[in-house]
């Protein structure tokens, strides 16, 4: 059972004990990421996240990554467009330990200038290395296409410019007001005891403004294509279209669907395009879904000569799933996502993690009981709906590598009629 407690300072402790196991995940998640940033400072949220790691008023950085390796723990971050998360997994016996430097980089990072620009040149090679893969650059393409001239369409890493520019008073005014208490959830799972976890917390995050921060940027889909002719192996294709948010009734049709469609080997994309035709080796579906925006689409990664036939197919199941719907597919379908629900109660990390995410964007922590009753609801009718809707609106398509026989976009817009 998920036990909640808000503190006087509004920031939210949730625990979800695991008696049985030798280990607690731990960490804090904070409501801002990429989409939060104004262009110029594009990037910052990531370039805080690394730097948070740097130094701390008490310990450097070598001593974080000793201090918790010396315990057998692991530590780590991440950015998303809309969460930072710093969490980190120990024996149960190391809590006390892992929670100390996880609050301590949170709250008291240095952002020495040194350690600054180093890590500006390792952020810089991580935007280098995304460029170079072809099956992750066209997924920023896509991005940047779907969404133009607004944050939800910007890279999560920023630009070599953006990250370039970025100073340290920048960065420690970044953290300030945008860290702030409300905003911030700690969420821990395994074998740990709540009001253990919550006397620590108070004792422990108290530097943080109570109020404060900017607004989360609106996400305003726009469609269209982007094209690039690239000397590689390998056509690398997104195909998406606007999805529903999370809180709307058919998102869990909505992600049924994408199940359906593109989420294993017995999915329609998947015997269709690779098994009965070879047109590809990797194709699957997916479905983001934010507050206000979001993207359903399929990847695929072709070859030169078979491209031209890949999207004409993809089209066709697009536009014929919602009259052949069937039965023994939907059950299908429900089953992944039911055991995928269950097998990550197995796991102290993605507990802590869900539970997390859970209270961001719902304010509550949704029950497995919940979550299950919601996938079992979804029927062929819901199914219908959310397919009807989302292929009917504008498409957004991103090409990278040999696309000359890439369907054009217009085609695509006229077959998809």
């Amino acid at each position: 059972m998920v036990k909640v407690t808000q503190l006087s300072n509004k920031i939210r402790v949730l625990t979800d004990e695991m008696p049985d196991v030798e280990t607690v995940s731990l960490g804090i998640w904070v409501s801002v990421g990429a989409r939060y940033e104004e262009e110029k400072i594009n990037g910052i949220s990531h370039l805080l996240e690394h730097m948070a790691f740097k130094g701390t008023t008490s310990r450097s950085a070598l001593k974080i990554a000793e201090e918790i390796e010396n315990v057998g723990g692991i530590i780590n971050a991440y950015t998303s467009r809309d969460v930072t998360a710093y969490y980190v997994k120990v024996l149960k016996e190391n809590t006390k330990l892992a929670l100390d430097i996880l609050t301590d980089i949170f709250q008291n990072a240095t952002m020495d200038e040194e350690e600054l620009e180093r890590e500006k040149g390792v952020i810089i090679q991580e935007i280098g290395q995304t460029y170079d893969a072809p099956d992750d650059a066209v997924f920023e393409y896509y991005q940047s296409t779907a969404y133009p001239n607004q944050a939800f369409g910007r890279s999560i890493l920023g630009t070599t410019q953006t990250v370039s520019d970025i100073s340290r008073e920048t960065l420690l005014s970044y953290m300030h007001d945008e860290y702030t208490a409300p905003r911030v959830i700690v969420s821990a799972a395994g074998n740990i005891k709540h009001e253990e976890l919550v006397a620590e917390i108070e004792k422990l995050m108290t530097k943080l403004k109570l109020t404060g921060g900017r607004q989360m940027s609106a996400a305003c889909y726009e469609g269209g294509e982007y094209r690039e002719e690239k000397k590689i192996e390998q056509v690398n294709l997104v195909l998406g279209f606007p999805c529903v948010t999370y809180s709307h009734p058919l998102y869990y049709a909505q992600t049924i669907l994408s199940t359906l469609l593109g989420g294993g080997m017995s999915s329609r994309l998947f015997q269709e395009i690779r098994e009965k035709r070879g047109l590809v080796y990797a194709i699957y579906a997916f479905a983001s879904a934010y507050e206000n925006g979001g993207t359903f689409g399929i990847f695929a990664g072709t070859g030169e000569k078979q491209a031209a036939e890949l999207l004409p197919v993809v089209c066709d199941e697009l536009k014929k799933v919602s009259d052949t719907l069937k039965e023994e597919e939907i059950e299908r379908a429900k089953a992944q996502l039911r055991a995928h629900v269950l097998m990550k109660r197995e796991s102290t990390s993605a507990r802590a993690e869900s539970n997390a995410r859970s209270m961001a964007i719902y304010g509550r922590v949704i029950s497995k009981e919940e979550t299950i009753q919601r996938i079992n609801e979804v029927d062929v009718h819901m199914l219908k709906q959310i397919a009807d809707y989302l292929f009917t609106q504008k498409p957004t398509l991103a090409s990278l590598g040999p696309v000359s026989h890439v369907m054009s976009y217009e085609k695509l817009l006229e077959t998809l009629k």
